[in-house]
């Protein structure tokens, strides 16, 4: 499965699963990912999805294909690559892609844990970072409990429940946001393409579908 995540002048707008096929890019309507801008073709680049990788082409020869600065007619992408068509970038992740978030389990934890997920039968989740040094990275949510966050910085934790995944707050900080709202003592539901930022990170919360 592959995850596109559009960027405009570096702000992240939108970002789209697929899970293998095609997908058609460019200006036109008709396309799976429309690039509202006259420095994109109508159909500009698309990409062929499957198992084994993802190989996206040119199909504009007037309209330039730019992977990771380099202009090229085809390529296969990996994890965190950058497509740029005009002023719009794509970043290119499969939802398999796995960052370790640091953690401290005591044994007691880790067994909980397994025990939970174990019941659990809810969609696959994932946070992915959409700004800083780490920007397009995917963090799987396998866990029954996700710490994030940092002392002093804000401490959120997100738990699978039967019902979906939740976020609370373990350090209250003003900072710590939902969708531009104040997170505080509350605990939210969290629903497709949240945003959430803490400690002046931002991410991107979305499930797998069909899982």
């Amino acid at each position: 499965m592959a995850k596109f995540t559009v960027f405009f002048k570096d702000k992240a707008i939108d970002s789209v699963l697929f899970e293998s096929g095609v997908m058609h890019i460019g200006r036109d309507e008709s396309n799976d990912l429309t690039l509202n801008s006259l420095a994109v073709a109508p159909a500009h680049a698309a990409a062929i999805i499957k198992q084994n990788g993802c190989l996206i082409k040119q199909l504009n020869d007037d309209f330039p294909l730019i992977v990771n600065g380099e202009k090229l007619k085809e390529s296969l992408l990996n994890n965190n690559d950058r497509i740029t068509l005009g002023k719009y970038s794509l970043i290119f992740n499969t939802t398999e892609s796995v960052t370790e978030i640091p953690k401290h389990e005591s044994p007691e934890v880790s067994q909980l844990n397994q025990e939970i997920g174990q019941n659990l039968n809810l969609p696959e989740a994932n946070l992915q970072v959409m700004d800083g040094q780490h920007i397009g990275r995917i963090l799987p949510m396998k866990k029954a409990m996700t710490r994030l966050g940092r002392n002093g910085g804000g401490i959120a934790v997100i738990a699978r429940r039967k019902e979906g995944y939740f976020i609370s707050s373990l350090e209250n900080n003003s900072s710590m946001t939902i969708n531009n709202q104040p997170l505080g003592d509350k605990t939210v539901k969290l629903n497709n393409n949240d945003l959430i930022v803490i400690d002046n990170t931002t991410l991107q919360f979305f499930q797998n579908p069909n899982k």
